[in-house]
């Protein structure tokens, strides 16, 4: 049997925003922590090596990694395909009995625009009107 630290969680809701966004800035500190330790490691370690190469890479490279992981949230990382459609249920079947008389044929109601009249529209000094 596994014994594990953290609580069994009895609901699927997601994690507090705020505690998202601890761990993720943990997570960035931590890393830009080993970038410092890396930088100050490539310097005072004498004499200088291939290691000297990956430290310096890895200081390099590590704020890259650090912004990536630190801007992806642990809702992203665990996200599961939920189907709504299991959650519907059926429609109760209707009895085979005699067919119902159809509703009468919806009323269509129709609004036509009338364009204004070119008689009120003319200037009589035009000679059109």
């Amino acid at each position: 049997m596994k014994s594990s630290s953290r609580t069994p969680s009895t609901t699927s809701l997601p994690r507090a925003p705020r505690d998202d966004v601890d761990a993720r800035s943990i997570r960035y500190l931590t890393m830009m922590g080993v970038r410092v330790a890396c930088f100050i490691l490539m310097v005072v370690i004498t004499p200088y090596g291939w290691y000297t190469w990956v430290l310096g890479a890895a200081a390099i490279l590590l704020p890259y990694i650090a912004v990536v992981s630190a801007n992806v949230s642990e809702n992203v990382r665990r996200t599961v395909r939920e189907d709504p459609e299991r959650a519907l249920t059926a429609a109760p079947a209707e009895p085979a009995s005699a067919p119902e008389p159809r509703a009468a044929a919806p009323t269509v109601i129709r609004l036509e625009e009338t364009r204004p009249s070119d008689d009120a529209t003319t200037d009589p000094a035009d000679g059109r009107g």
